[in-house]
């Protein structure tokens, strides 16, 4: 008769598993992984898309055309102007801290501080001084002497509120023309007696028109690209 083996019970060290390599490295990539779901909030948060797109949105609304043009349009002009307003941005970050790290001459971390000053003082450029102060007060840190020592949590949210004012003030001039055709048409359609005619749906073509001949998108591109570059 043999006699049966034990059966084989399986170890696991932990201790040796959570001080591995391997499982630092598996941690770093779920936090990667995590982190590149973001980038597209990131993006819209420090880049001039946020100014671009309430811009356009409002326009849409002072023409009144509903969904013209879809979304869609309007997003990816949006999206097309930031790249071509954020390239020398984008060039100061790879020259300084995407090509270096990759060449191995500086870490993770120094890259990282070093791509960011490039995005910060095109922040800085647009952000009002009291918006910056609002978050400095309630972040209870000492103020600021330069530029360069604003924290990124203190930059980015002065910078948002910056641009959505700032989209605001374009849009509420944007609004002004097609008011003021709207009230010249409702006057005329009451002085006809034309109550139950729409005074919105008869001076919509005539925004139309007036957008059209006065090169609407054109202009408005360059007053954004301009107003970037203040």
């Amino acid at each position: 008769m043999f006699a049966l083996a034990a059966p084989l019970t399986p170890t696991v060290d932990l201790s040796a598993l959570l001080s591995g390599a391997q499982f630092s490295n598996s941690v770093q990539l779920m936090v990667s992984l995590s982190l590149i779901t973001l980038v597209p909030f990131f993006l819209i948060s420090v880049t001039s898309f946020l100014r671009i797109i309430i811009v356009f949105a409002l326009l849409r609304t002072a023409i009144g055309t509903q969904q013209v043009p879809p979304n869609t349009v309007l997003i990816g002009l949006a999206i097309f102007m930031t790249v071509f307003i954020m390239s020398p941005v984008w060039q100061e970050i790879n020259r300084t801290a995407v090509e270096p790290y990759n060449a191995g001459k500086i870490s993770q971390a120094k890259a990282f501080e070093v791509g960011m000053k490039p995005l910060a003082q095109f922040m800085l450029k647009q952000t009002k001084e009291k918006d910056l102060a609002l978050f400095v007060q309630f972040a209870r840190i000492a103020p600021p002497k330069t530029p360069e020592q604003v924290p990124v949590y203190v930059l980015i949210p002065a910078y948002m509120i910056s641009e959505l004012k700032t989209g605001f003030q374009i849009g509420f001039l944007l609004f002004i023309p097609f008011i003021i055709i709207d009230l010249v048409v409702a006057n005329i359609l009451l002085s006809l007696g034309m109550f139950m005619l729409s005074p919105v749906m008869v001076s919509l073509p005539f925004k139309i028109l007036l957008f059209v001949l006065v090169d609407g998108w054109n202009l408005i591109c360059r007053g954004l690209l301009l107003s970037f570059l203040k």
